[in-house]
């Protein structure tokens, strides 16, 4: 019987090297070329310059729309969008496109500050009951477990007639809602910073609770809060627009984007667009800081 010696690989003489000679190049290639292409996250970039355009409205409503939010013209009352009018206009005759761009500063501060209030308390209320635990950790997330049980819209109508309306007892209110989310990540995070092994180090060299606390547990915590300011700020966005289009945030004739909702409510079918315009704005802006704060949570991840 006939015994048929395998082929010896090419040897490199110069670096006693052995290679393969019989592989072939498309071994090592993808299958599908396309799909090894990166992919632009064109969603993400289109969130972004929604949300910088709402931000540029807020800073600088002359340069987008230069006439009065609140002048009423009665000659010009009622009609559609146009060029003249991109919005169209509302029942006193003022165009609607200049007073959502003038009412996203009522809009956005109100976020900022119930995003602010719910960041501050929900910290501070979740770092001393995970660093302290026992006792304090117990009474603390009971508090926190009480706030949960309750709607967060019965919560914020509770804080607002206890506070008076307008748009910054509005977002106090939305923010004293948000307080109890913060606690809980913030609390989660510090007891598993606590655990690892650096932070035992940290204490084995000589540190003290204040200094390791500061240094290491803190700093290794906020990470995922950051990700979910980003989300509160699109749904406190949303809340003080619902507070407002019930009647609870800032007065008319202020333009404030869930007051101009409410302003249309009953011209839905003579003169859509004063509902559904600012409406689309609200749906857009929102939609696209839930975008961001969705990568901001994959990359902390």
């Amino acid at each position: 019987m006939t015994v048929i010696a395998p082929v010896p690989a090419a040897e490199n003489t110069a670096g006693g090297v052995t290679e393969n000679t019989d592989a072939s190049p498309s071994a090592s290639s993808p299958r599908n070329p396309r799909r090894a292409l990166p992919t632009r996250p064109w969603g993400l970039y289109l969130s972004v310059l929604v949300v910088a355009l709402a931000v540029l409205w807020a800073l600088v409503p002359g340069v987008f729309a230069p006439g009065s939010p609140i002048d009423a013209v009665p000659a010009d009352k009622l009609l559609p969008p146009s060029a003249a009018h991109w919005f169209g206009t509302d029942t006193l005759g003022r165009d609607l496109f200049g007073r959502v761009v003038h009412g996203a500063v009522h809009s956005l501060s109100g976020a900022l500050i119930a995003v602010t209030v719910g960041l501050a308390l929900g910290t501070l209320i979740g770092a001393v009951a995970g660093a302290l635990g026992g006792v304090i950790d117990d009474i603390l997330m009971r508090i926190v477990d009480v706030l949960l049980a309750i709607p967060g819209l019965l919560l914020s109508l509770s804080v607002i007639i206890l506070l008076g309306f307008g748009t910054v007892n509005a977002a106090i209110a939305v923010g004293l809602g948000s307080v109890a989310a913060f606690a809980r990540l913030m609390r989660a995070e510090v007891a598993r910073v606590r655990r690892t092994e650096y932070v035992e180090a940290a204490y084995g060299s000589g540190g003290t609770f204040i200094t390791v606390l500061r240094r290491h547990v803190l700093p290794n915590s906020l990470t995922p809060i950051a990700a979910l300011a980003a989300l509160q700020f699109g749904t406190a966005i949303l809340a003080i627009s619902t507070l407002g289009f019930l009647g609870y945030g800032a007065p008319p004739p202020t333009p404030e984007w869930g007051l101009l909702i409410a302003e249309g409510r009953n011209y839905v079918a003579t003169a859509w667009w004063l509902t559904a315009l600012p409406g689309l704005v609200v749906v857009a802006v929102v939609l696209s800081a839930n975008r961001i704060s969705h990568r901001l949570g994959r990359n902390v991840r």
